[in-house]
């Protein structure tokens, strides 16, 4: 996964008054979480916009004066009510051995049959939570819906890998394409569908 390059300055006091005028200099108080203590730190508003303002997920490198060098990822971000700007960010330090959880995007690629001839595509899931070791992280799910036709659905059971671990059900549907009232169905999507309520009248019967 892609890292973004934070550079900081160590916080020497956390106390409101020097928060505010951190703040009023359009520096961003932050803490990294994780190691034996937590360390605050200050950096510039603009360092963090290619890291917050992105749909991608990153990991950074937190740099502070002086030479340390943290492996984090973005845990939680405060934003001002009204202007939006960035008010306080809490990191978590990676190490290589511990497991970090993490949104991943997820990206379409291809054409979907089933929209061509009219359905509707219903994006589910555009972010998986995960489990992984920071060297198993991916950038994103890529997934291929050139095969998707009306009725059909993409699961999470087709995304698993031994590289890391999906914290959602492997029925949970990331993306699927259902029928319109201006559907053009083929031979074989109106066999399926036919299948299916087939299926459904044999159980309403039964009942």
């Amino acid at each position: 996964m892609k890292s973004i390059t934070i550079s900081g300055s160590k916080r020497e006091s956390v106390g409101k008054k020097a928060t505010k005028a951190l703040r009023n200099a359009g520096k961003v108080p932050c803490v990294l979480y994780g190691g034996e203590t937590p360390l605050h730190f200050s950096a510039d508003e603009p360092a963090f916009k290619t890291l917050v303002y992105t749909p991608n997920a990153h990991t950074a490198v937190i740099e502070i004066e002086g030479g340390d060098k943290f492996d984090a990822v973005l845990q939680d971000i405060q934003f001002h009510p009204v202007t939006d700007a960035i008010l306080h960010i809490d990191f978590y330090q990676l190490f290589a051995d511990k497991e970090v959880t993490m949104d991943i995007p997820v990206q379409l690629k291809g054409n979907s049959p089933g929209v061509m001839n009219g359905g509707r595509l219903l994006f589910r899931k555009r972010k998986l939570t995960i489990k992984a070791l920071p060297a198993k992280l991916p950038d994103f799910f890529d997934i291929d819906i050139s095969k998707l036709k009306i009725g059909n659905n993409i699961t999470v059971e087709t995304l698993l890998k031994d590289e890391f671990t999906i914290l959602h059900p492997e029925n949970t549907v990331v993306v699927q394409v259902k029928s319109a009232r201006n559907a053009v169905l083929t031979d074989e999507e109106e066999g399926e569908e036919g299948a299916e309520g087939e299926e459904g009248a044999t159980e309403a019967a039964a009942e």
